[in-house]
């Protein structure tokens, strides 16, 4: 007999389990109904300020509406906030962009200085083998033999250039 007191006691808890389970179940959707169902009302005060409300004004003779639906955010400036925030992202962008062509620049600046350096060390290289013979072409198209003082004169000058603008 205890066997079947034992069986009859187990199934009367599970029965009383699901019972208050359910129950609680039932509250849940109610609450969550209830909620959800809320009226929400809406007018204009004397100064007007839009007002939203579950509960409706308290003068009768405020003209109200019921709307169907979540208020507005309850933050006004919303809109410009994100609007500005829109605005600094772009600005950040652009100078993003502006600072990447300035980069650019710098690189094909330095490039081209560096060859300009190149050129001038190998013409000064030129200029100091006194024992090769140089011409070069006047304005009739004449060979002219270069002298050693012009010769001199032209590697001081890129000497002096290229102290002045390659490091």
């Amino acid at each position: 007999m205890s066997f079947a007191s034992d069986k009859q006691r187990s199934f009367e808890t599970s029965k009383t389990c699901r019972m208050v389970v359910g129950g609680m179940v039932t509250l849940a959707c109610a609450i969550f109904t209830t909620y959800a169902m809320a009226v929400t009302y809406k007018w204009t005060e004397a100064n007007g300020r839009i007002v939203y409300s579950d509960q409706p004004p308290t003068s009768t003779s405020i003209k109200y509406e019921i709307v169907n639906g979540p208020p507005p955010p309850a933050d006004p400036n919303a809109v410009k906030d994100l609007a500005a925030k829109e605005l600094e992202f772009k600005k950040r962008q652009q100078d993003a962009a502006d600072k990447g062509k300035k980069a650019e620049t710098l690189r094909a600046e330095t490039a081209k200085r560096v060859e300009q350096c190149q050129r001038a060390q190998a013409s000064i290289k030129q200029l100091a083998a006194e024992q090769v013979a140089m011409v070069r072409y006047n304005e009739k198209g004449e060979m002219v033999y270069v002298d050693d003082a012009v010769r001199r004169k032209e590697r001081a000058d890129l000497e002096a250039w290229m102290r002045t603008n390659c490091s």
